[in-house]
C-alpha cells in the first residue's frame, strides 16, 4: 500500500535486499513462497502491560509481501543499485 501511495504521488520507492534473496528461476514475484509467522507475534503486542489486539482477534503474519516491480524505482543490494528493467539488469548485476 505504501508503494502504491508513493507511486501515485511521484515519490520513488527503493527495495533493500541481499542478493541471496533474489531468485531468478521464478518468472515473477507471485510465485515467491511467503513464510507465515506465528500470529502471536502481532496479537501478543502489549502497551503498558495491556494487549493491543482485542480479545478474540485473529491475524495473518506474513514474513514479507511482494511489491509489483512497476512500483519499485530501484533495488539496493550489497553489489550495488539495480534499476529497471529488472528482468534485464538483475541477472547482469548477479553475474558480476
Amino acid at each position: 500500500m505504501l508503494a502504491l501511495a508513493a507511486h501515485e504521488n511521484g515519490i520513488p520507492v527503493y527495495s533493500v535486499a541481499p542478493t541471496s534473496t533474489i531468485d531468478l528461476s521464478l518468472p515473477d514475484g507471485s510465485l515467491i513462497p511467503i513464510e507465515e509467522r506465528d500470529p502471536d507475534e502481532v496479537l501478543g503486542l502489549q502497551f503498558h502491560g495491556e494487549l493491543v489486539a482485542p480479545h478474540g482477534a485473529r491475524a495473518r503474519n506474513p514474513a514479507f509481501d511482494v511489491t509489483p516491480n512497476r512500483l519499485v524505482s530501484a533495488i539496493v543490494t550489497e553489489n550495488g543499485v539495480v534499476r529497471p528493467p529488472f528482468n534485464k539488469n538483475l541477472p547482469l548485476m548477479l553475474a558480476r
